[in-house]
């Protein structure tokens, strides 16, 4: 993987956990040599992912939205800013720039990326990892969730490991550098389906 979309808050919540492991997983990804493709913006977790990535040396590609822009939440020191017009552009862009997902604690607009990438891998459109970072136990009922789409029959058995979850970074990188692709829905037999 040589670079990764990270999908994390732009809002910076009381509990110093969040901040503290957005620093992490930055400088962690630069020091591994993997580059950063996220949001493009200034605060919150996603200007902590990309200033600790910057601080160590790391590459920080940021796609944002003009109205962004415009509102004046862009980080103007990264090593690339892709402006584009739409979210769906900058989910696009994403997809092309990147090598593989990694959802951390965030809003509304980071479970519209973190569905938009399992979805689409479901589909077929990517074959690369999807990752959620649970730090703290944020995500616990998330997961439970797509257990139970799993359980209830609304997501396939071949589809089930399409979400690649681990509390540590660590554990979280080796185990989508193993992750083997599945049979998308546009190679699935009628049968299957």
């Amino acid at each position: 993987m040589k670079r990764l979309a990270i999908y994390c808050g732009s809002a910076t919540p009381a509990d110093p956990i969040y901040v503290e492991s957005a620093r992490i997983v930055g400088r962690t990804l630069a020091e591994r040599g993997i580059g950063v493709v996220y949001g493009g913006g200034k605060l919150g977790l996603m200007g902590a992912v990309a200033d600790a990535a910057l601080a160590a040396g790391g590459e920080v590609i940021g796609v944002i939205p003009q109205a962004l822009v415009d509102a004046e939440v862009a980080h103007r020191g990264l090593s690339e800013l892709h402006v584009v017009e739409t979210m769906h552009e900058r989910k696009a862009r994403f997809t092309e720039l990147a090598d593989g997902f990694v959802t951390m604690p965030g809003g509304t607009g980071t479970m519209d990326e973190l569905w938009e990438a399992m979805s689409w891998s479901q589909l077929g459109y990517h074959t690369d990892p999807v990752g959620l970072l649970n730090i703290g136990g944020y995500y616990d009922h998330l997961i439970r969730f797509v257990e139970t789409m799993g359980e209830v029959g609304f997501l396939r058995p071949q589809h089930r490991s399409i979400l690649i979850v681990a509390e540590t970074l660590g554990e979280l990188l080796d185990r989508m550098a193993s992750y083997e692709p599945h049979v998308p829905i546009t190679r699935m037999t009628r049968a299957d389906l």
